[in-house]
C-alpha cells in the first residue's frame, strides 16, 4: 500500500503525513483554490485538480492503493451553530458523496475518512456507510484524541477505516506521551500589547485573572468562548480552529497566536510553505489533518494491513 490519493486536501495534512509514512500521494485535489496553490508548493510532485469532487471525473485520476479524505465537517460540528453560521441544510455534509463515488470507480485496498465525531449522528450517515458496504468495504470508526498521537494539541477526531476485507479491521494505535504547548509558543515573536489596555473586554481580563491564579504567569487562554480559567503551557493546546481562538499570556502582556504557532500546533513541519495572509493561514491550520496524527493513523494501517 505506497500510493495514495487525497480529497478535499487544503493545505495538505493527510498528505503531509502520508510522506512521513512512506506513502506517495499522486493527486490531490479541492474546490478552493488558494489550498490547492499552496498544497502544489508543498507537494509539488503531486497531481492537482481544483474541483467540486461532486463533479469529478474519476476516470482522470491516477490508479491507488489508499484513498484519503477529509470531506466537510462544519455542517456536523458542534462548534458552529446557527448564529455561527453552521449550515443547515445538507449541502456541505453531501461533500461525503465524493467518497463513495471515487471508491466506487478506483476500488483502493484502504480509505480513511477523517471528520469530526459528529459525523456519526448525521442523518444519512447509515446509508452511506450502507454504500461503502454495497462496495465491499469494512468500516471501522476510530475515535481519536490527536494528542494521544503526539500532536501538541486536544483535537478530538473521527478517523473512519474502510477496508476491502472479510472482516472490520480494528487499529492498534499508539499512544505517545502529550506535547505540551511550550513545544511551539515563541514569546520573542508576535504581536504584544498590554493585558490591561483601554477597551479590553471584562471577560477578557476575568478570564486572565483566573488564569493566572490557576496557572501562573504564563499561560494560553480561548479569547473568546465561555472558559474560565485557560489552559497551563505544560499541556496540549485546545482545538485549533479556523479562526484566530488561542491568545498567550505573559505577565501583563498578551497576544493571538502566530500563524507560524497555529501551523506548528497542528504538527506542520517548521519549513511549510504558507501564504503571506495571516488570517488565510489560520483558516487553512484549522481545516487539515494534523500532519503527525495522518501519518501515525497510516503507519498503523500498513502495519494492520
Amino acid at each position: 500500500m505506497t500510493t495514495a490519493i487525497d480529497l478535499f486536501a487544503g493545505l495538505g495534512g493527510w498528505s503531509t503525513g502520508a510522506a512521513q509514512a512512506g506513502v506517495q500521494v499522486l493527486w490531490a485535489a479541492n474546490h478552493w483554490p488558494d489550498a490547492v496553490q499552496w498544497h502544489a508548493a508543498n507537494h509539488p510532485e503531486t497531481e492537482h485538480a481544483c474541483q467540486d469532487l461532486l463533479q469529478a471525473d474519476w476516470t482522470k485520476v491516477p490508479s491507488h492503493d489508499l484513498l484519503l479524505a477529509s470531506p466537510c465537517c462544519q455542517g456536523h460540528s458542534k462548534a458552529r451553530g446557527k448564529a455561527s453560521g453552521n449550515p443547515q441544510h445538507d449541502a456541505s455534509r453531501s461533500t461525503a458523496w465524493a467518497v463513495v463515488s471515487a471508491a466506487e470507480f478506483h476500488k483502493p485496498q484502504a480509505a480513511i475518512i477523517e471528520n469530526v465525531p459528529e459525523f456519526m449522528d448525521w442523518a444519512l450517515y447509515l446509508a452511506w456507510a450502507a454504500a461503502m458496504n454495497a462496495l465491499g468495504y469494512q468500516l471501522t470508526p476510530h475515535a481519536v484524541d490527536c494528542a494521544d498521537l503526539g500532536v501538541p494539541q486536544n483535537r478530538e477526531r473521527l478517523f473512519i477505516v474502510a477496508t476491502r476485507s472479510k472482516a472490520p479491521l480494528y487499529l492498534e494505535l499508539p499512544k505517545f506521551e502529550h506535547v505540551p504547548a511550550t513545544s511551539f509558543i515563541d514569546f520573542n515573536a508576535g504581536r504584544w500589547s498590554a493585558v490591561d489596555k483601554p477597551g479590553r473586554a471584562a471577560a477578557t481580563l476575568e478570564r486572565v485573572a483566573n488564569g493566572r491564579t490557576a496557572h501562573g504567569e504564563r499561560l494560553v487562554m480561548s479569547y473568546y468562548g465561555n472558559t474560565k480559567i485557560g489552559r497551563s503551557l505544560q499541556r496540549p493546546i485546545g482545538t485549533i480552529t479556523t479562526r484566530d481562538r488561542w491568545a498567550v499570556v505573559d505577565g501583563n502582556r498578551m497576544r493571538m497566536l502566530t500563524a507560524e504557532e497555529n501551523l506548528l500546533a497542528m504538527s506542520f513541519p517548521r519549513d511549510i510553505k504558507r501564504p503571506n495572509n495571516h488570517r488565510l493561514t489560520v483558516h487553512m491550520a484549522g481545516n487539515a489533518v494534523p500532519p503527525l496524527a495522518g501519518q501515525r493513523i497510516i503507519e498503523a494501517l500498513l502495519k494492520a494491513a
